[in-house]
């Protein structure tokens, strides 16, 4: 699968096409793009790779990963297992309308839904690990 091109940090070596431009979601949000790479690591919920609606994501300041955290469902469970770690280009393989998004800086968040979607910055989540 393709990975976008603009989703791809510079100096990285992996180059890809396809999707629609993170930059152009960061355009609409105006701010700069702050981009993945392809074997960059996030925490996802299994729900979320397995289809399930709604999609959500919020990107905390890197530590250790890119930031980025994805899941799906109405509520956001405290287990301690919720999210496992995953490469950018998996997550992109099962739910390729979260790439656009992966370029927004931290403190950014999205919901994604069939016909739906809302993105926003939550400058709470800079303060410290709080997701929600």
């Amino acid at each position: 699968m393709a990975f976008p091109a603009s989703v791809i940090m510079a100096g990285k070596e992996q180059a890809a096409v396809g999707f629609e431009p993170s930059d152009h979601v960061c355009r609409r949000a105006g701010v700069l793009p702050s981009p993945v790479a392809p074997a960059d690591k996030l925490g996802v919920s299994r729900q979320a790779l397995s289809g399930e609606w709604p999609l959500n994501g919020v990107r905390l300041r890197e530590d250790g990963t890119c930031g980025w955290y994805v899941w799906s469902g109405r509520t956001l469970s405290h287990d301690p297992d919720f999210f496992v770690p995953l490469h950018v280009e998996h997550l992109v393989e099962a739910r390729p309308e979260v790439a656009p998004y992966l370029g927004l800086p931290p403190g950014w968040r999205f919901l994604l839904a069939p016909d739906h979607e809302d993105v926003w910055f939550d400058g709470s989540v800079l303060d410290g690990p709080n997701l929600v």
